[in-house]
């Protein structure tokens, strides 16, 4: 008989296991640099659900599931039924009969719950609406690369749009013990139950949580930050509105000067050059943001190798 199955369509969905799933995408990132591709899933077969264009995303899913011996299928959505008024339930269930997990990257969170709800195999968020937590994921490891494991009294500043990365960042580092202060638009800022949420979680793990107005307020004394474009998919229309209500709010040499000089530069990419972020900082020896880019796939190994384990049995 299989296992419970697990979701990960909140990054919150992985606590606590989170530090240990950290370590082992850590370990598993090393043995792959030295030929050890860790085929711990041989057989087993992920359906990937893409609402949305993806880079890293897809790739790395796609690499990570070959890596654990394991295959995995792209579905575009205009290429399933989906997209011709098939429910979103009804998917579900059929792809449970076919396939061990489903990973889903969606427009709204209200349809990846909906998949979570019908499936009878576990869901990964590849990105909503609300959360990104497979990227929330490749952050932490990045910085746990950097500070050895050690997040208390360590602290993330987070510049720019109150979104789904940030929404799964505050809960994230909570999670794990990191303090984060994220400096947003007041009209941008992270939903309050969001806050509300990541704060109880810091008082679990000893991390504070905090929202500032002013770039230079967050920057102060930070041990890494973090930017992200202004205009996401699916906020095109509001592109004027955004680019004058972030103004001010970009990732530059002068905000760096304000973080403790050992400071690392996180952005989830793709940038926007010049907008939210600087080619001299994005192309800077504080730049940690290609290494970032790379741990999508060890981040998500260890949380697809996670949920198939727990699903075998």
């Amino acid at each position: 008989m299989p296992g419970p199955k697990q979701d990960v369509v909140s990054i919150v969905d992985l606590a606590p296991a989170l530090p240990s799933l950290l370590a082992r995408a850590n370990a598993m990132k090393r043995a792959r640099h030295t030929g050890d591709l860790s085929r711990t899933r041989p057989g087993t077969n992920l359906a990937m659900i893409f609402e949305k264009a993806s880079t890293r995303t897809r790739t790395s899913f796609e690499v990570a599931m070959n890596d654990l011996g394991g295959h995995a299928l792209y579905m575009s959505s205009r290429d399933l039924q989906l997209g011709r008024g098939e429910t979103i339930a009804d998917t579900a269930r059929v792809l449970s009969r076919y396939v061990d997990a489903i990973c889903y990257r969606a427009f709204r969170h209200e349809d990846m719950r909906a998949l979570a709800d019908a499936a009878t195999v576990p869901v990964l968020n590849a990105l909503d609406d609300r959360e990104h937590p497979c990227q929330i994921a490749a952050d932490l490891l990045t910085l746990y690369e950097r500070w050895h494991g050690a997040f208390s009294g360590r602290t993330l500043a987070y510049i720019g749009d109150g979104n789904n990365v940030l929404n799964s960042l505050l809960l994230g580092s909570a999670i794990v013990g990191l303090n984060i202060v994220a400096a947003t638009p007041k009209a941008y800022r992270p939903p309050a139950d969001v806050v509300t949420e990541a704060e109880g979680w810091g008082k679990r793990s000893g991390a504070s949580v905090q929202l500032v107005d002013t770039p230079a307020e967050a920057a102060k004394g930070a041990d890494a930050l973090y930017t992200d474009v202004w205009v996401s998919m699916g906020d095109e229309a509001e592109k004027e509105a955004r680019e004058a209500a972030f103004r001010g709010y970009q990732l530059n040499a002068e905000l760096l000067a304000l973080a403790k000089p050992g400071v690392w530069v996180l952005h989830d990419l793709p940038a926007h050059r010049g907008q939210e972020i600087t080619d001299e900082v994005m192309d800077g020896p504080r730049a940690a943001i290609w290494d970032q880019a790379e741990n999508r796939l060890h981040a998500q190994k260890a949380i697809l190798e996670h949920v198939l384990q727990a699903r075998a049995g």
